[in-house]
């Protein structure tokens, strides 16, 4: 794996998204996604509570990309800048040359393959960019549009342990990915 360096953020684009730099303009939608209640179960955590909530994270996120512990992309359409989701690479493992896939979608752009165009976009940054030999994921199995998006992806469904800090995801499975020979 490459040495991290995100000083000089990875805007990456696809047909029809821009993946970019978190910013504060984004709070109000952040919020929306964080606060959707299904989405909140899937993910493990609590929903977010207000607009304040969402520049806590935004923080949190700008910190650790600062860090290098994570690059972590606001998905919006080519034409709008309007966040309508987000996907991150993050728990490093340099030694291994191992990280993990997360992400999210506002409900309203779900079965539009929007989240299929951009982890793929995001794989080919792992890969190419960073690196990596393997992306792991940790769905919940009651998330079946995740798997779903994860096995078109190419992911497949593991026995093996790849360390993972969701223990408030329900069900939790593994999924990795690794760089084709």
């Amino acid at each position: 794996m490459k040495q991290l360096n995100f000083s000089t953020f990875p805007v990456l684009k696809t047909s029809r998204l821009v993946l970019r730099e978190l910013c504060a303009q984004d709070a109000l939608q952040l919020h929306a996604l964080r606060s959707d209640p299904k989405i909140a179960a899937m993910t493990g955590r609590i929903p977010s509570t207000g607009i304040e909530d969402a520049m806590v994270h935004i923080c949190k996120i700008r910190e650790l990309i600062e860090n290098n512990a994570s690059v972590y992309w606001a998905i919006s359409l080519l034409d709008d800048p309007t966040l309508i989701g987000t996907i991150c690479l993050w728990n490093f493992d340099v030694e291994n040359e191992v990280v993990e896939i997360g992400y999210e979608l506002l409900p309203e752009f779900h079965g539009k393959g929007m989240m299929r165009e951009t982890i793929a976009a995001v794989i080919n940054y792992g890969f190419e960019e960073l690196g990596v030999s393997t992306i792991t994921a940790f769905p919940s199995a009651n998330n079946a549009s995740s798997i779903k998006v994860l096995k078109m992806a190419g992911f497949k469904r593991e026995e093996k342990d790849y360390p993972n800090v969701h223990d408030n995801v329900v069900n939790v499975l593994t999924f990795s990915l690794t760089l084709p020979e």
